[in-house]
């Protein structure tokens, strides 16, 4: 016997977002319309997160299928019961045109509200939300992996006076930062709260500056000393256009790979939203094939290597050439294992939650990754500021000792752009 009453209809984006949604309904009963399945079909053979998630859905579903008759319902470990339905819609309203699969869902959806039973509709599309509701359904978002982003975790304590109270250090989460300004940049504190020895670490001045570039602001120091720090191997850095945070990624990716030589590569990719299929399908070596999407990074390196005049690393090309970076898909990390390379994971707001770990969760021996994204600039339809990876990440990690996140608030671009990235 279900603990609850309600039932939920699964749209298709749900799944794309999360491939093991449906076992975060607990104690309920489940209903995916076999026009789900049909998308998901179609959906596969793409090469970007929609081909990579659908593929993993469609196996959830087969291995449904060996515990009994998804007709009638299986028992999922979860305590709920899925079924797939079909038919059922009735006379449709002549507004709803049947040649939408959206609209065959919400009207599949509708005709359970026959049962009596409170229908909640689940999906990631706003639209499709507001068309069930007209409807009668209840039409909620899948929240599973939300945070609220207006108070998503700075990393950081700005303006501090020192010495701390216990009543402040017995809140502080590990590799979080405490800045304490001084009567001139030189006597600036900052430190880093260490929670096993429960001790504030003094990070130096020479944290400033790597690889060239130098700290203009005391987030960017934090942000330095995280990326350089080998006992952290994930860092995230959250900040708008022209904060510094992919400019400081590679600066100290460069630094750890050719000057300290801690890594073997920096692996850089960036999610490519607008693509929507396999690189393959596009001529031309790998690297020349990203040049469009990865204009950013190597715009980023080619001010980098300007400050830095090295007879072996004179341009980007001899970067590559002496394999000190690599750029890659998202869609290919996911598959591989990374040992001892700086990886670099640029706006990576853009992926889900399920996405993230899935690339967290390559990382091999003795590799650093490093995500940088803006959760207020999303071009994934289905992804906002609470529901992104990114965010789900910082608020999930926060507090662990293998973990740090500084958000990075000044534009350290012109004025214009300042100006720019507060008001459009």
């Amino acid at each position: 016997m279900l603990k609850s009453n309600k039932l939920f209809v699964i749209d298709t984006n749900v799944f794309i977002h999360n491939p093991e949604a449906v076992l975060s309904f607990r104690d309920s009963e489940i209903a995916v319309p076999l026009v789900v399945l049909e998308e998901l079909d179609k959906l596969k053979t793409y090469q970007d997160h929609r081909g990579k998630n659908a593929r993993e859905a469609i196996r959830f579903f087969n291995n449904l299928i060996k515990g009994g008759d998804v007709r009638s319902g299986v028992k999922l470990e979860n305590g709920s019961i899925l079924r797939v339905i079909f038919g059922g819609i009735g006379e449709p309203p002549a507004d709803l045109p049947l040649d939408r699969n959206d609209n065959v869902i919400i009207l599949q959806a509708a005709a359970l509200l026959q049962s009596g039973r409170p229908v909640f509709f689940v999906s990631k599309d706003i639209n499709a939300r507001v068309k069930a509701a007209v409807l009668g359904l209840k039409a909620v978002d899948y929240e599973k992996q939300k945070v609220n982003a207006a108070e998503l975790y700075s990393g950081i304590r700005d303006s501090v006076s020192l010495p701390l109270p216990v009543e402040v250090t017995d809140k502080l989460y590990a590799n979080q930062y405490i800045y304490s300004p001084g009567t001139d940049p030189e006597q600036d504190f900052l430190g880093r709260w260490d929670k096993k020895s429960g001790t504030l670490q003094a990070v130096g001045q020479e944290r400033k500056q790597c690889f060239g570039i130098k700290a203009r602001n005391e987030r960017q120091w934090a942000a330095l000393d995280l990326l350089l720090n080998p006992e952290i191997p994930c860092v995230t850095l959250i900040g708008r256009a022209g904060t510094g945070k992919t400019l400081l990624a590679i600066a100290a990716g460069l630094h750890l790979v050719v000057e300290e030589k801690k890594y073997d590569r920096i692996l850089v990719s960036r999610p490519i939203v607008p693509l929507g299929k396999d690189i393959g399908y596009l001529p031309g070596e790998k690297t020349a094939k990203l040049a469009t999407w990865m204009e950013p990074i190597f715009d980023n390196l080619e001010f980098l290597l300007s400050l830095n005049k090295r007879p072996n690393l004179k341009n980007i090309d001899q970067i590559f050439k002496e394999k000190v970076m690599e750029v890659e898909a998202v869609t290919y990390i996911r598959g591989r294992s990374l040992p001892s390379q700086f990886i670099v994971i640029d706006e990576a707001q853009n992926l889900t939650p399920h996405e993230i770990k899935t690339i967290v969760s390559r990382a091999g021996a003795n590799s650093k990754v490093v995500l940088t994204g803006d959760p207020e600039q999303i071009d994934n339809m289905y992804l906002d500021a609470n529901s992104n990876g990114l965010s789900y990440l910082v608020e999930a990690f926060k507090g662990e000792p293998l973990f740090g996140h500084i958000t990075l608030q000044k534009t350290e671009r012109s004025e214009l752009a300042e100006l720019a990235a507060r008001l459009l």
